[in-house]
């Protein structure tokens, strides 16, 4: 196992040397000029000269990556071109936000999804599983700006019941940001729910067919046994994909559901960076977000072998 890790660690590098590369390229490929932003569109040419060498623009490409490559591996993602607060600083004010969104609205999804599935999965053929069905196909087909537009008049406009919009870190005020979060992880925690529902009522049904669950039947154990130790741990594997695939997502940023509840998460962060045309800040997020997901995904693979101990890795 460990012999794996350490070659998947390995493996990573060139995997994000090579998006790197993607990534500065791409931002280069979009319209607008770096230098406008910072000194304005009004400014003469003899300006924009100056920007131009201050952000390192006057240097052949290969020179710009190479030197923003290796300020990047020292921990260095530039300067904010449009507000000249150090990519790192900017970063660390918007990663805790949408990390707390992020884990609170994977907790709802997976409070809601798993009874719901398992009770589904169990009677496939009842009342609730048909309700169920029709709860997955709502979640799914609904938008969830739309959800959090209807969460935002209902909860908070009309009903004053929490707050529509802001954050606060949960170590200054636990129950104001508590009320804050609930509205945003709600909407997007619903979504997941949906899909999560659908995976994993689809993988427990296929679990109770096989074989050593109806040899672990006939030994006499009660069905609630032979669901929760058989045939769930078997059916958390593709739930588990589906969780970390959008927990990656959210950690880079649920940037319409942050514009509908004013949520100041790296989504935000990114959308206003682009329409800035602030190039280091989408540089560094997007560089952050690739690696966020390599090591979500190498987690995973881990999570993979202590789930189904039949999983060996070479």
């Amino acid at each position: 196992m460990w012999r794996y890790i350490g070659l998947r660690l390995v493996q990573l590098v060139p995997v994000i040397v090579i998006a790197s590369v993607a990534v500065w390229l791409m931002i280069y490929l979009v319209p607008g000029d770096p230098a406008v932003a910072r000194v304005g569109a009004e400014a003469s040419p003899e300006q924009l000269a100056i920007a131009r060498r201050e952000i390192g623009l006057d240097q052949p490409l290969p020179v710009q990556y190479a030197r923003w490559l290796f300020a990047a591996v020292r921990g260095d993602l530039g300067t904010s071109i449009a507000t000249r607060v150090p990519v790192l600083t900017l970063l660390s004010q918007r990663i805790p936000a949408t990390l707390h969104l992020a884990v609170a609205s994977m907790l709802i999804a997976a409070l809601i999804a798993l009874p719901v599935a398992l009770f589904a999965a169990v009677r496939p053929n009842g009342w609730f599983a048909r309700m169920v069905g029709l709860y997955v196909s709502l979640t799914l087909a609904v938008p969830t700006f739309w959800l959090g537009i209807l969460m935002v008049l209902a909860f908070g406009v009309w009903l004053r019941l929490v707050p529509s919009s802001g954050y606060v870190a949960i170590w200054d005020d636990p129950v104001s940001a508590i009320s804050h979060l609930i509205l945003p992880a709600l909407a997007l925690g619903m979504y997941i729910s949906g899909v999560l529902i659908r995976f994993l009522r689809t993988a427990l049904q296929e679990a109770l067919d096989q074989d050593y669950v109806r040899t672990a039947r006939s030994k006499g154990l009660s069905e609630p046994t032979v669901v929760r130790r058989h045939a769930l741990r078997n059916a958390l594997i593709p739930a588990v994909t589906v969780i970390a695939l959008h927990f990656g997502s959210f950690l880079g940023g649920a940037v319409v559901t942050e514009a509908v509840f004013n949520y100041p998460g790296l989504g935000r962060l990114i959308l206003d960076a682009v329409v800035l045309r602030d190039y280091s800040v989408v540089q560094g997020a997007i560089l952050m977000v690739v690696i966020t997901f390599s090591l979500i995904n190498l987690t995973v693979d881990v999570l993979y072998r202590f789930l189904d101990p039949r999983i060996r890795y070479q």
